[in-house]
Formats: C-alpha cells, structure tokens, sequence
C-alpha cells in the first residue's frame, strides 16, 4: 500500500488567560474607551462596537500584560529559519477591542500585513449556558480556497485519521479563551445570540527586526 503524507497544516493555539484581576481590569478599559467614544469603527464587524486600534496605549499595564501573553504564544509557535537559537526579530503589537451584543457578526476578512493574529475572550456572552444556538462562534475556513469550489464539493479529502477534511471549523469561545492563528488565515464570526454582551480584544503581531547590537 502506497504512502500517505499531510503537508502544509495550519497551527490554531488556544490557551487560557489565568488572571481573573487583570480580565477585570481589560474590561473596566474597554468600558472606559466605549463611553469615551461611543461610536467606534466600522472594519469588519456587523453591528456591535469595534475601537480604534490603539489598545496598547489607552488599555493599561493589562493591556501590555495581554500583549506580551500573545507574544510568548507567537515565539513558541514561530523560527528564525537564518537564526534558530536567537531570533532576529521582535514583534510589534496592535490591539483593539470588540463588544458585542445580540445580532451583531464579524464577516470573513483576514489581516494583512501581521503575521500573528490572537484574540481574547473577557466575557463569551453565553451567560454559562451551553446552548447550541446560541451563535457567536469563531469560524474558520480552509485557506486552500480551490477544495470548496472543485466540481464534485460533496467529495472530500481524507485527513491523517481518515476521516473527511472539514473546509471550515468552528469554535466556541469560552471566558478566558485566547487563541492565536497566521493572520492569513480567513475568519469570522457567526451571528451572536447569546443572553449576554460578548466582549473580547484582538491582537495583530507585526515582526520587526531588532535594532544591530
């Protein structure tokens, strides 16, 4: 029987913010920048309130906790293909924030020029409760863009357990919940329902090579 080798797969990390203080302390931010400037931006977000994109500056030492949290996630995930053992780069954040209330959605975009996307979840918005249809998930669509438009879509590849490659995945935020993904990869977020108001910060990390010693 011949071989079978997957190339090219996509790192998605997700890790848990441990600090209950400084979740408190990113969200009073966001409430403080809200009422400062109610009206926010319009990027991809559908209803709902999105900042500006200057977080690490109005956020607090929280917001720069967050970030270097981000970074750490980056670094563990990321090589220096000219410099293994000590990185020539270093990583320049952008932060924002996202509040969401019944209705509101993120539609598919992705975020060129960073190499590094991470968001965090203050609050699900769920309420802790487990129902289904609630929406709200983080969707993610298989950056392969040609497997969902071949002739027969019904066909599908085979991943390393056998089972049929999925062209997009979702996932269920949870208070705490920080994931990280290339910013190439295309995401969204479904139609959020939940009895509560969901409000989560985003992170872009731009590399920078470090200053010559």
């Amino acid at each position: 029987m011949g071989e079978t080798r997957h190339f090219f797969t996509t790192p998605f990390v997700i890790d848990q913010l441990a600090s209950a203080e400084g979740l408190a302390m990113l969200r009073q931010a966001v409430d403080e920048e809200r009422q400062r400037d109610a009206a926010g931006v319009q990027i991809s977000n559908i209803n709902g309130w999105h900042s500006n994109t200057n977080m690490i500056e109005w956020g607090g030492e929280a917001a720069r906790a967050l970030a270097y949290k981000a970074m750490q996630m980056a670094d563990d995930q990321t090589v220096d293909a000219k410099s293994p053992e000590n990185s020539r780069f270093d990583w320049i954040p952008e932060m924002w924030a996202n509040v969401s209330e019944q209705g509101s959605a993120n539609q598919y975009h992705t975020h060129p020029g960073s190499f590094w996307s991470a968001v965090a979840y203050l609050d699900d918005g769920y309420g802790s409760s487990d129902e289904a249809g609630l929406g709200g998930e983080l969707q993610l669509l298989d950056p392969r863009m040609p497997m969902i438009r071949m002739t027969a879509p019904d066909l599908r590849l085979l991943d390393a357990s056998g089972q049929a490659q999925q062209t997009e995945i979702s996932i269920r935020p949870k208070t705490g919940m920080i994931v990280l993904f290339p910013s190439w990869l295309q995401h969204a977020v479904r139609p959020f329902q939940g009895p509560g108001t969901r409000i989560s910060i985003a992170i872009n990390l731009v590399p920078a090579l470090k200053p010559p010693q």
